[in-house]
């Protein structure tokens, strides 16, 4: 039996490396990959690497050349002229073409707490997000047009071994977050700490998106696919400081304020923020479950931050020290403090 063929373009992140040794171990599938190969060591054995800057586009059309796939992932396409320049090597090359947008795209602050599909695609808060809207129109307008066979996937928050999810981090990721909690600091969390937010662990979004390759029910939609679990921040901080054995020393800062005061250290939290973390989101994944049967999430956050923290705690690699924004969370602290002994 002939087997379906695959190329995921990126195939080394937070999410599509999961897909990719997942497939990997599927006897049914020929997977590709192509990027530059910063992170080829992460690449399963028996994946074939087309090692190349996709930017480069006439480079990219002789090395595709001659070649078909069923399946195209486009894990790295953040702007219109990316899935633009997609659409030129791919048109009459694949079955489908798979894109990687966000749920950060849908209306902030949403009509409803409870988001579909069909909500509405508006962030004035991130221009990260305008792009992706942008990417998605762009390419629903050539399925219309030309029957481009495109599916649109749309993940919120995923995260995989080698990170932590938390609502506020500097440049350098989540780890001097942790750091803080294991030094008995306290921690910055936005607005009071009960929005709601839903997490995905990457080897569970991995499932939803499998499912969606090579499906006829696919083409021509978009999916959100995520946990069907939900949390407050405080919850998601809470987890994390029960996982590391310490108290949690939580502090409460508007979400505006955080913004502004960001813009000094070169932050976008307005975009992180107000554009995402900051609005509380429940997904309501019925239409994956009706494309993809056999969807379901099997790692909740009190296990899956076990998992991050063993593998983070034993890799000193995933613990970049951030000391600038570790004197901005103080700096921070400090001035709500200050208000509060001027008005209290």
């Amino acid at each position: 039996m002939k087997k379906q063929r695959a190329l995921f373009i990126g195939g080394t992140g937070t999410i599509s490396a999961a897909i990719v040794r997942q497939l990997a171990r599927d006897p049914l599938w020929e997977v590709w990959v192509l990027n530059r190969g910063n992170r080829a060591a992460i690449v399963p054995e028996g994946v074939h690497t087309i090692q190349l800057d996709i930017s480069d586009e006439q480079r990219a059309a002789a090395a595709l050349e001659g070649m078909t796939f069923d399946t195209v992932c486009e894990f790295i396409g953040f702007v219109p002229s990316q899935v633009e320049r997609d659409w030129r090597l791919f048109r009459g090359k694949t079955r489908q073409y798979i894109y990687i947008s966000s749920a950060s795209a849908y209306h902030k602050p949403a009509r409803s707490y409870l988001i579909t599909e069909g909500t509405a695609m508006v962030n004035p808060h991130w221009e990260y997000s305008r792009n992706k809207i942008a990417c998605e129109e762009f390419l629903m307008a050539k399925y219309r047009e030309e029957g481009f066979p495109v599916t649109i996937v749309r993940p919120s928050h995923t995260y995989d071994e080698r990170t932590i999810p938390v609502g506020v981090h500097g440049a350098k990721g989540c780890w001097q977050v942790l750091k803080r909690m294991m030094d008995g600091k306290p921690v910055i969390i936005q607005g009071d700490g009960s929005s709601l937010w839903t997490l995905t662990f990457n080897t569970d979004f991995a499932v939803g998106f499998v499912g969606l390759m090579a499906n006829p029910h696919a083409i021509g939609e978009a999916f959100q696919i995520t946990s069907d679990e939900t949390l407050t921040w405080d919850q998601i901080h809470a987890t994390i400081a029960d996982a590391l054995g310490v108290e949690l020393h939580a502090v409460h800062v508007s979400s505006e304020f955080l913004a502004e005061a960001g813009k000094s250290m070169g932050y976008d939290l307005g975009g992180a923020l107000l554009g995402d973390k900051a609005v509380s989101v429940v997904f309501d994944n019925r239409k994956l479950k009706r494309a993809v049967p056999t969807m379901q999430t099997t790692v909740p956050f009190h296990r899956g931050v076990r998992i991050s923290l063993d593998y983070m705690l034993s890799h000193p690699e995933c613990q970049q020290e951030d000391p600038d924004f570790d004197r901005w969370c103080d700096r921070i602290i400090e001035a709500r403090e200050k208000a509060l002994r001027e008005f209290c």
